[in-house]
């Protein structure tokens, strides 16, 4: 899947924290009015991308980014209890393209502890005048002339919502990656237009920032039923037997060519002489997948293919 790196994006943010937020969450992580401030942890995000055969440029144009709290999904984007992680005075313009096994930071915030559901990436709108350039748009490879608007209905108003959920501990740093799959998050509509679907733009939470990282990667499937959704985590084996993950997330499945199923990456560092990785993969209904250990080469996919899960008795 992978042909070559591309060259990185240098993106310079200007990041806005939510110190309100402190006050405002003080129910977040279940504590009262005991007089003492609630505990709070840091959030650290960036965002990486899949190549892609058929797209040139992805971009989108960000005005702001959000998270939010476990039962506050149908908050609106303004909700004063939805803390900000980074805000723009002009909209942030990202050519996803050009994030291939680059770690881009977006921001980071600091917040109470507790269950988080969702980052909403709110998006500038395309404008409505004839002429006028998109603020979202992609480029075929087979047509470097053309900008094709990407349709992005909510994402203007309630944000493009890319599924947790992620965990804030106390006095701990939690690392997100926002994975850009392309490939799965681009959808013809059949006219010309392409949508946008925040379901293939996935959180892979990581244990620490990377500088240099391979990834991962499988399509998970059930050809008899529906899994709905899959946490999906890689562990360290060797001379390091990691007790927690080292990267994990969730995805969620689709119903395609007669199966549901749904493509996973997660980042981690190379491996050395004397450290493998493995995989594991949790669904509702299903025994729990083990992979072998496998290595990983900096700025290349390690490919674990398909992976059929199987039904619990």
């Amino acid at each position: 899947m992978f042909r070559k790196a591309l060259s990185v994006l240098k993106v310079s943010m200007v990041l806005v924290t939510a110190t309100a937020a402190l006050f405002l969450f003080q129910g977040c992580s279940g504590g009262g009015n005991s007089g003492s401030p609630a505990p709070t942890g840091t959030l650290k995000l960036s965002i990486t991308d899949k190549m892609s055969d058929e797209f040139n440029n992805v971009v989108i144009s960000i005005r702001e980014i959000r998270v939010v709290p476990a039962g506050r999904e149908n908050a609106l984007d303004s909700d004063p209890a939805l803390p900000v992680v980074v805000t723009f005075a002009t909209p942030k313009v990202i050519d996803v393209m050009q994030l291939q096994f680059v770690q881009q930071a977006l921001g980071e915030v600091v917040l109470p502890t507790g269950t988080y559901s969702q980052i909403r990436l709110i998006l500038e709108p395309n404008p409505n005048g004839q002429g006028q350039q998109p603020s979202n748009y992609l480029v075929l490879k087979s047509d470097l002339a053309i900008k094709i608007p990407l349709t992005t209905p909510s994402a203007q108003q309630s944000g493009l919502k890319v599924l947790g959920p992620l965990e804030i501990k106390p006095d701990a740093i939690t690392q997100v990656m926002i994975d850009f799959d392309p490939n799965t998050a681009i959808v013809a509509r059949g006219n010309g237009g392409y949508n946008l679907k925040p379901t293939g733009i996935r959180l892979v939470q990581m244990s620490t920032t990377l500088t240099e990282y391979g990834s991962i990667s499988g399509t998970i499937l059930s050809t008899f039923k529906d899994w709905s959704s899959a946490s999906v985590s890689v562990k360290r084996r060797g001379a390091i037997n990691d007790a927690d993950p080292i990267a994990a997330g969730r995805i969620f499945s689709n119903y395609t060519g007669g199966a549901w199923k749904a493509p996973f990456a997660l980042f981690v560092p190379p491996s050395s002489p004397t450290t493998s990785y493995k995989t594991f993969i949790n669904a509702n209904g299903f025994r729990l997948y083990s992979s072998s250990s496998v290595s990983v080469m900096q700025s290349r996919a390690t490919e674990l293919g398909s992976i059929s899960l199987v039904r619990t008795p």
